[in-house]
């Protein structure tokens, strides 16, 4: 199984990214939203675009949602009578426990993906034809779909330089949390603190660019992640607490030796994680 029409529904940085890889490796694609403005960048750019939902998806063999999880329930009941027999839904969302979720309250046929690519920047004037070479793609398949439609979904993905994998969404869920979620709420609560006082930012250099060049990322859309997500992130947060009570603590007790050997400890585990399994 192959698609040769793709819809994708959503015109940001991650719709037109994949609209441009999957334009770039031979497909048909055609991008929807409702804002027009957002449409006329999107054929600007090169891209066949519209905002009649319904003919956007009435050929397509797979249909891409780059929307907000909010918004996938009204676009699913929408266009569910109007879909090309035998097409897949997938998405590119950050959570797959509810799109799952959405997916089944309206019986389409889905399977789940999430790119492990994106940028702080935000827009489809952002987008990128190589945002996904070499980038981890995880893909869920919680309805059981046959063999032959997830193969088919990974094959796209893979076409698009992707590395991909399967797994549950509830593991998903839990693995993103920890590698994407958590280290994206660290980022906003380091420049957070770090720039309590006016005028520091002048002294910001590398560490400082690296460590918090995620807090620029949209603030709406992390805001809807992170509650999504809220139970797998509120652990890990917790985890990240016990971690600042160690360094605190060794501050307290004036241990230079203690916090030598907690930050070779965690410098270890991050340079050979495979030694941690």
């Amino acid at each position: 199984m192959s698609f040769s029409r793709i819809a994708i529904l959503g015109p940001g940085l991650l719709g037109g990214s994949v609209g441009l890889a999957a334009y770039g490796a031979g497909h048909e694609v055609i991008l929807w939203g409702r804002n027009s403005e957002r449409v006329e960048v999107a054929r600007k750019i090169g891209l066949e675009a519209t905002t009649d939902l319904q003919w956007a998806v009435k050929d397509a063999d797979l249909i891409i949602l780059a929307v907000p999880v909010g918004v996938m329930g009204r676009l699913l009941e929408s266009m569910k009578g109007n879909l090309k027999p035998g097409a897949i839904v997938t998405d590119v969302g950050s959570v797959k426990g509810l799109p799952h979720e959405v997916a089944n309250e309206h019986g389409i046929p889905f399977v789940g993906s999430h790119p492990m690519a994106g940028s702080e920047q935000t827009g489809i004037e952002a987008a990128r034809a190589d945002l996904f070479k070499g980038a981890a793609c995880a893909l869920t398949n919680d309805q059981e779909r046959p063999n032959e439609e997830l193969r088919a979904v990974a094959r796209f993905w893979e076409n698009l330089g992707c590395v991909t994998s399967v797994m549950n969404s509830k593991d998903h869920d839990r693995a993103v949390a920890r590698i994407s979620h958590l280290p994206h709420a660290m980022a906003v609560a380091t420049a957070g603190a770090a720039l309590r006082f006016p005028g520091d930012e002048f002294l910001a250099a590398g560490g400082f660019r690296d460590t918090t060049r995620v807090a620029s990322g949209d603030p709406e859309m992390w805001a809807e992640i992170m509650v999504e997500n809220r139970a797998a992130l509120t652990a890990a947060l917790q985890d990240a607490q016990d971690e600042m009570r160690e360094i605190l603590d060794h501050l307290a007790k004036s241990d230079k030796k203690g916090l030598q050997s907690y930050l070779a400890e965690v410098k270890a585990r991050k340079e050979n994680p495979s030694e941690n399994l």
